[in-house]
């Protein structure tokens, strides 16, 4: 699996190196492009100014909307001179009961694994810390260009993270549900949905439910490709760059629980132990 993102978990003075996986897939669900009819070749959408035609890459900058139409421009340079702890790791500063996080606030799932196994030994130990507590970690990463806040639980033998969504990102439901009846219907009628539901109760099993369109979508596709013409795309691969390893994992534990600093230890190459471990 290709990583997305790669950096460090941080559980106070405990930091091990960890690379962050797309956990679902995207190509499940067919998708449909624009072409061209006469043509049949794809249609490409260009970046330009009205009035003034295509503009080079070189020549894009980013700007913040002000209203009216305003806009502050800032620079790449500009940009990455903002400087963010969460940039590179991911410090897990908070713990919840995971069934206290509000569904509405969660986003993307992705798997969280450990980069190599220098790193392995301190993520199973994080792994089963939370499901010992039976919580989640909370904390903030930087991932494509944008600060987010993150939830990290136990999943199977390895750690789901999930994207969360910032307070300021939710509408409140109080205009969405403005024209609900107040007044409670008849209790014989409660009793029959009730009796209902749980009729139809069960463990929830996704297998069971299929995506009828897509499916159909499927068998339309592969009907006309008889008759139709295909056309490969090939899509450019870069590649992985090394991760560094951080850890002496129980001296990390043990000044964590101390109650020493809990700034991140600086990233080096592991070194042979003097002592054995206990």
């Amino acid at each position: 699996m290709r990583a997305q993102w790669k950096g460090h978990l941080r559980l106070s003075l405990v930091t091990i190196a960890v690379e962050l996986h797309a956990a679902t897939e995207a190509s499940a669900r067919p998708s449909l492009h624009q072409l061209d009819k006469k043509s049949g070749k794809r249609i490409r959408y260009e970046k330009i100014v009205p009035g003034k035609g295509k503009v080079a890459d070189e020549n894009i900058v980013k700007g913040f909307e002000l209203g009216s139409g305003k806009h502050v421009i800032l620079t790449p340079e500009e940009l990455d001179k903002i400087k963010l702890a969460t940039k590179h790791s991911i410090e897990l500063s908070q713990f919840v009961d995971y069934c206290d996080i509000d569904p509405r606030y969660f986003e993307r799932p992705y798997y969280l694994t450990p980069a190599d196994d220098v790193s392995a030994e301190g993520y199973v130990v994080i792994r089963e810390a939370l499901k010992a507590a039976k919580k989640a970690g909370i904390g903030q990463m930087v991932m494509r260009g944008k600060e987010n806040l993150v939830a990290v639980r136990p999943c199977g033998d390895g750690l789901l993270l999930e994207t969360l969504r910032y307070a300021d990102e939710l509408k409140k439901s109080d205009k969405a549900f403005s024209h609900v009846p107040a007044k409670r219907p008849a209790k014989d009628m409660i009793e029959l949905a009730t009796e209902l539901i749980e009729r139809k109760s069960g463990p929830f099993k996704p297998a069971a439910f299929k995506d009828h369109y897509g499916d159909a979508l499927k068998a339309l596709v592969a009907e006309k490709r008889k008759r139709g013409k295909v056309t490969d795309v090939e899509e450019d691969e870069t590649p992985r760059p090394k991760g560094d390893n951080v850890i002496d994992l129980m001296d990390a534990l043990k000044k964590s629980i101390g109650g020493k600093s809990a700034a991140a230890p600086k990233p080096r190459k592991p070194a042979p132990r003097k002592k054995a471990r206990r």
